[in-house]
């Protein structure tokens, strides 16, 4: 099965070079798929000389990761697709683990788990932040999950080109895990490592994306999303 790997990107001209390089190794038939964010410090000009075969999608304006993910699943083409954040924090060498279980008809959807890695996570906060809003994902939408915030979500076609996706911003994450625990899609669950970075390395996510992924889940749960 070819799987098309969505990178979104915002200011990641540190990373990008080695993240698609790791990408470009991974041994399955793939389609990369960049989608910049209105990148301000080269980022966009490197996707735009990478010769490598590539989708690209640029953004005029910085709508959000949600916004360029989005963007990313409508142009994939691959029977599954899997979200692959532009920093290093997620290894690419993992993806075809990821896979498996949705090539073998097994799962249709696969969700790396940072918990069940054990991993630590860089931020007490940001670590606190995710499990409880993974525990509020798992009340309002009667779900087993350990890590509804991870990047990593592999998806059939027929889940990912069905989703009515909304959230523009960090919020998507747990958007894509609420609407697939509303539906009877398999999700299963595989631990991965993860190599947190810090503020000052560039982590994005702040205390405010909390609060609107907990609105987001409020609406979704109300049906008013």
């Amino acid at each position: 099965m070819r799987v098309s790997v969505v990178i979104p990107a915002f200011n990641e001209i540190a990373t990008i070079a080695e993240l698609v390089r790791r990408v470009e190794a991974v041994p399955l038939d793939k389609q990369i798929i960049l989608v910049d964010n209105a990148s301000t410090d080269g980022t966009s000009e490197w996707i735009r000389d990478y010769r490598g075969d590539a989708k690209r999608i640029y953004h005029e304006r910085n709508q959000g990761k949600g916004s360029s993910v989005r963007d990313g699943l409508r142009a994939a083409e691959g029977e599954i697709a899997i979200i692959q954040d532009a920093d290093l924090e997620y290894d690419p060498a993992q993806i075809p683990a990821l896979v498996e279980p949705i090539e073998k008809g097994a799962a249709d959807a696969v969700f790396g788990s940072r918990v069940l890695g054990e991993n630590k996570l860089a931020h007490r906060s940001f670590g606190a932040g995710s499990r409880a809003l993974t525990s509020m994902i798992n009340v309002l939408f009667r779900g087993k999950l350990t890590d509804a915030a991870t990047c990593y979500k592999a998806m059939h076609r027929s889940v990912y080109e069905t989703l009515p996706l909304a959230g523009s911003g960090f919020e998507l994450d747990f958007e894509i895990a609420a609407r697939l625990l509303r539906t009877e899609c398999r999700i299963l669950e595989l631990p991965i490592r993860y190599e947190p970075r810090s503020l000052a390395q560039g982590k994005k996510i702040r205390p405010v994306d909390g609060f609107r992924a907990v609105k987001q889940l409020l609406l979704l749960r109300f049906g008013l999303l």
